[in-house]
């Protein structure tokens, strides 16, 4: 990806890449919260990647030109918000049911479909 070890380790630590969108959020992954998967519409997904390449640019031109990452500096204030733009975009798409979570879904509509209604008597 970059042939600077600082940009790339500084990149990588921020943003997630994905062939559909070069920055999305990395998913959590600690037990109590599971990766959610998003649909990204073709505009959601043209917003992602132009957020990111811009991400990486600034990003990029600030390493170039400083030689290390400073969080006071406004550019990174810059990247910071394109970034909170970027996670905006990607979590207003509509989150995909896990496997499980469809498996569980079908289930309850077969047992509560084939529950006998009570009648009043």
């Amino acid at each position: 990806m970059h042939a600077n070890p600082i940009i790339a380790a500084s990149y990588r630590a921020t943003l997630h890449t994905t062939a559909l969108s070069p920055a999305v959020p990395l998913p959590a992954t600690n037990a109590t919260h599971r990766a959610v998967r998003h649909n990204i519409s073709p505009q959601a997904g043209h917003a992602l990647e132009i957020l990111g390449h811009a991400i990486e640019y600034l990003a990029d031109e600030y390493v170039h030109e400083r030689g290390f990452l400073n969080a006071d500096d406004e550019r990174m204030e810059t990247v910071q918000l394109l970034v909170k733009l970027n996670r905006q975009v990607y979590s207003e798409c509509p989150v995909i049911p896990s496997i499980g979570d469809r498996c569980l879904s079908i289930l309850h509509r077969v047992f509560h479909h084939n529950q006998p209604h009570s009648t009043l008597a």
